[in-house]
């Protein structure tokens, strides 16, 4: 019986850990629409407490609605559904404002000189669809992570074996560059690009590029937004998560220059530093819209 315990608390565990990553996946391909918005930064600095409070509670009750129909933990047959859903909407909320307010300190917009009051508002506006996509991320792109299945075998090539390898790789390309662009596209043309890669020193960018990296893997292979033996299966050249996750950053980091030239921000007779600075900045908001692409093809 000791050693069934035993077996089961870190299944626990990793059920736990599961849903609270696939949660801030959620919430991170929610929030990239205010992500970047210099607008919400301003209005959220000057925000008076009583409508920072009818924020959060409009939020949870949103959050809570979403709760009683799906929320971000599997289903499962509860003796007070109403008790359940308001403690998953307050753990929502948390994971929302905690992501929200990472994202932040990385954008450099809360920092150490941020007066409270200015940093509390950024984080409640900026959390609000960061919340909507923990509740929803289930039913967002519901995956199978702990279906057992046989579909880890290995297939059956024979000669199709490497058109199935260039067809998925295409796929995955497509899809990264299509996600990329569609993301990068709204961002490019605005000043939130060149406002956030003013102060940002070599040590920062190296933070961000860290924070895409960590934010897309977990996206595409721990959230279990997609069968993961069935994406682990795909034939494409790239396809163990470390260089996927690796080499497609890089995909969105190009479109990300290839979008700020497209829209002038850049030019061709700019100092590299600048291209480089530029490019990661935007790289965030488009390698998180990549890797959504990738779950789409």
């Amino acid at each position: 019986m000791a050693a069934k315990h035993r077996h089961q608390l870190p299944k626990k565990w990793s059920e736990e850990w599961g849903e609270i990553v696939s949660g801030a996946s959620g919430g991170f391909l929610f929030g990239i629409p205010l992500l970047c918005t210099m607008e919400v930064w301003f209005i959220g600095s000057y925000a008076e407490p009583p409508i920072l409070l009818g924020i959060i509670a409009i939020t949870f009750f949103i959050v809570f609605l979403i709760n009683r129909v799906e929320g971000f933990r599997s289903q499962q047959d509860d003796k007070d559904p109403i008790s359940k859903a308001i403690a998953e909407s307050i753990e929502t909320l948390s994971i929302g404002f905690v992501c929200a307010t990472l994202i932040m300190i990385v954008l450099q917009e809360i920092n150490l000189q941020t007066p409270l009051d200015e940093a509390l508002g950024k984080v409640v506006f900026e959390a609000m669809p960061f919340s909507f996509g923990v509740a929803l991320s289930r039913s967002i792109l519901d995956g199978d992570r702990y279906t057992n299945s046989n579909s880890n075998q290995p297939q059956s090539l024979g000669k199709g074996k490497k058109r199935i390898i260039w067809a998925d790789t295409v796929a995955d390309l497509s899809g990264t560059i299509l996600g990329a662009m569609f993301v990068a596209f709204s961002i490019a043309p605005t000043d939130e690009v060149a406002m956030l890669a003013a102060p940002a020193t070599p040590p920062w960018l190296l933070l961000i590029i860290f924070s895409s990296l960590l934010i897309t893997y977990g996206i595409v292979f721990a959230s279990g937004f997609t069968n993961q033996n069935k994406r682990r299966q795909q034939q494409g050249i790239f396809q163990r998560p470390e260089s996927e996750t690796l080499v497609y950053y890089l995909v969105s980091l190009f479109v990300s220059a290839l979008m700020l030239w497209f829209f002038q921000r850049l030019a061709f007779d700019d100092p590299w530093s600048l291209w480089m600075r530029y490019s990661i900045i935007l790289s965030l908001p488009a390698s998180i819209g990549g890797a959504a692409g990738r779950l789409a093809v």
